[in-house]
This record gives C-alpha cells, sequence and structure tokens, in this order.
C-alpha cells in the first residue's frame, strides 16, 4: 500500500495546480496524488498536456489517479463543464473524459452519485432528501446511466468507482454494482461519509472491501446534540474509527490498494439528526445495531482521551503548516496497521 493525497483537498491546491502539486507532493515525501476530476488537470483534456502531466508523475515514482464526476443525471447540471466537452450531451462528454484517463493509463475512476448543498441550508439540503424527486428515482436514472457507460468502460478495461458520499449508503452502491458488474463499477471508501447514513464504519467496510479500488482516508469523532448526533472531521488515529479493523479488511483484498488523505482547511462538523423521522424514514437499510454503535462511539469521547470537539482544531481555519500537519498524522498512524506482521485478518 502507498500513502497519498487527494489533489482537489491539497493545501493551495487551487493556486498550484496539478504539475505544481506533484513538485509539492514529491518534496514532501508522500507516495502520490488523486485527482478528483481529470478536467482539473486540462479542462480541454489536451494529449499532449495530460500526457506530460503523468510524465512528470512516474519521473517522481508517484502514484497517480483521476476521477469523472457526478454520474447522476438529478444533479448533472452543477458539472456544466462535462456537458460543453460533449457538445450538449453529458454522456458523450464522461465517454471522452473516460477515453482520455485511459490514455494517460488511469483505470480505476472516482465518480459520486449526488452533492450537498450549501451547509448552512442543513443536512436535509442534500440530494437525498430533495422534494422535486425521490431519491429511488435518482438511484434509478443513475444505474440507468452507469449501464450506459458501461460498454465503452468494458472496452477500454476501466472502472467508476463510486464514492461513499454523504447522501449514498453502503447497501444502495452494491446493489447498484450488481445490477451494472462488478467489473465495470467499484467502490470509493471513505469512511468519515458513511455515518451520516447511520452505517458503522467496520460494518461499512467490511461490506463494500471486495469492491474497494480508491480511497479517501480520513477519521472522524461523533458527539451528542440536541437533535441527534454531530460529525467531526479528524486525521486518522484522532477520531473514533476503530482502524486495525478497517485495515485489516482492505489489507486482505487488497495489499496494493492506494490510500489518499482527504485532507480538511477547516473545522468541519455536520449534523446526524437520528431522532428526526424525514431522517429515519429515509434510511430503509438502517441497521439498529449500527446506529447503536454510532450513540456508543459518541458516549465514550468523554472517557476515551479523545479531543472534544472544541478543543481539537486549533483554529477554525488551518493553515497550510496544519494541513500538511494533518496528512503526515493519518500516514503516520495507517503505516502501522500495513507494516505490522501481527494484523489481524476479518
Amino acid at each position: 500500500m502507498r500513502f497519498g493525497v487527494c489533489g482537489r483537498k491539497f493545501p493551495d491546491a487551487a493556486r498550484l495546480g496539478p504539475e505544481a502539486i506533484l513538485d509539492r507532493v514529491s518534496e514532501l515525501g508522500f507516495d502520490g496524488v488523486f485527482f478528483r476530476s481529470i478536467l482539473d488537470l486540462d479542462p480541454h483534456l489536451d494529449p499532449d498536456h495530460l500526457r506530460a502531466i503523468r510524465r512528470r508523475a512516474d519521473a517522481y515514482g508517484l502514484y497517480f489517479e483521476v476521477g469523472l464526476g457526478k454520474v447522476n443525471p438529478f444533479n448533472t447540471a452543477e458539472t456544466p463543464e462535462v456537458r460543453q466537452l460533449g457538445r450538449g450531451d453529458y454522456l458523450l462528454g464522461m465517454e471522452k473524459m473516460i477515453r482520455a484517463a485511459h490514455s494517460i493509463g488511469c483505470s480505476e475512476l472516482w465518480a459520486d452519485t449526488a452533492n450537498s448543498q450549501n451547509a448552512a441550508w442543513g443536512l436535509f439540503s442534500i440530494d437525498r432528501f430533495r422534494t422535486d424527486v425521490t431519491w429511488e428515482d435518482q438511484l434509478q436514472a443513475t444505474q440507468r446511466f452507469l449501464s450506459m457507460l458501461a460498454p465503452v468502460l468494458r472496452e477500454l478495461g476501466c472502472r467508476i468507482d463510486l464514492e461513499t458520499h454523504e447522501e449514498i449508503t453502503t447497501h444502495e452502491l452494491l446493489r447498484m454494482i450488481d445490477s451494472v458488474g462488478a467489473d465495470v463499477l467499484g467502490v470509493t471508501l471513505d469512511l468519515a461519509n458513511v455515518v451520516l447514513r447511520g452505517e458503522d464504519p467496520v460494518a461499512a467496510t467490511r461490506r463494500v472491501a471486495p469492491y474497494v479500488h480508491l480511497t479517501h482516508m480520513r477519521d472522524v469523532i461523533l458527539y451528542r446534540t440536541p437533535k441527534g448526533l454531530a460529525r467531526q472531521i479528524r486525521a486518522c488515529g484522532d477520531g473514533s474509527i476503530d482502524w486495525s479493523l478497517v485495515m485489516s479488511a482492505l489489507v486482505e483484498r487488497n495489499m496494493d490498494l492506494n490510500l489518499s488523505v482527504e485532507c480538511v482547511s477547516r473545522r468541519n462538523d455536520t449534523a446526524i439528526p437520528i431522532h428526526d423521522p424525514r431522517w429515519q424514514a429515509a434510511q430503509p437499510d438502517l441497521s439498529g445495531d449500527e446506529l447503536q454503535s454510532l450513540v456508543n462511539y459518541a458516549s465514550r469521547i468523554q472517557q476515551s482521551g479523545i479531543a472534544s470537539p472544541d478543543g481539537y482544531y486549533p483554529t477554525p481555519v488551518l493553515s497550510t503548516d496544519d494541513q500538511i500537519d494533518f496528512i503526515r498524522r493519518c500516514h503516520a498512524h495507517l503505516r502501522r496497521y500495513v507494516a505490522s506482521p501481527n494484523a489481524s485478518v476479518v
């Protein structure tokens, strides 16, 4: 396993651009970069430029991963650049991105199924809770769209790895993989998100481990609020996730998996309104045992010695040095479970 970063969440990423990000990642001694969209490398998919960026990564000995974007037809309006790439056809734009990624040796391709909107609007602003279209309709449309992409994916030997994003459950991802095919559909594992759907991180990892090909690594704590629970994102090892069990499940399936840290630039707390009937009704696969385990995580915070929600972040907005330290702490913690000859096997 190798230990890298998410390029879009890397400190000063927008200012640096892809070439300088690769330079900086190599300078810091990290192992690679996951770029969330191939359009982050070149918005026009210029083949010469893409090959030059790939050669730069290879010269440094870095792993190099890219993604695509949104595959839910009900929110593709949020990425008009893809439709523009296809001259008005989102499917053709996506196919161009897949072919461009394949041309520079990238076959495991990130995507997500929806999005959250302005955080100030609250948790119910995510696409799962829209009232103009049901979440089930969105899932069905997404599955149809992915099925339309399957022929080009099979032709090129590529796979779309859907993120365990804030709006979708691992159960829904598994049903989609079963329908479209594991040869063209997999998972990008982000355990900081599964708790928002009431899923225990270890149980979620065990469910999707056979299909995990990309990662976003970060930790969380959960704490009680009047409306239920709240999630705060932290560096791996500074939160509640049992990484020994998570890493055992991942190592058993794929020792070549790249572990890309998704850094944070500020304190990030999100409500999980587990007592709200709307939230409960929107989780048809919700396990009482897993939800109870999340409540138990929150209950253990005071006894565990883990820093309190208000005591963890030195400032509301993290400096560049603090962000780099966040990445280093994640890598150092995760390496313990890869290097240990006595790591348990799930």
